[in-house]
């Protein structure tokens, strides 16, 4: 029984840490810094604080992200939408 617990306990102790390791990875790219916090407080739209009231940070912050991002319409094959001219001359 002794000898059951000598090699269980150590093993038990390196998948504790193992598992441990993987939350506290998750823990560390879920969060946000101050100035991320700021930005959103200052520029975030109604239906972005109510969401954050609603469903918390994570999920208001992901839709602030979205609206922010930088959107390129690819309309075709150009960005913006924007249709390329012609390079034959018009009559």
């Amino acid at each position: 029984m002794t000898v059951f617990l000598v090699l269980l306990i150590p093993v038990l102790l390196m998948v504790f840490a193992l598992f441990m390791e993987r939350v506290e990875n998750r823990l560390h790219t879920r969060t946000v810094s101050e100035a991320d916090v700021q930005e959103f407080l200052d520029t975030a739209r109604p239906e972005e604080v109510n969401t954050l009231i609603r469903e918390g940070w994570t999920r208001a912050f992901d839709k602030f992200r979205l609206r922010r991002r930088p959107r390129f319409r690819r309309r075709n094959g150009h960005k913006n939408g924007n249709k390329r001219k012609s390079k034959r001359p018009q009559p």
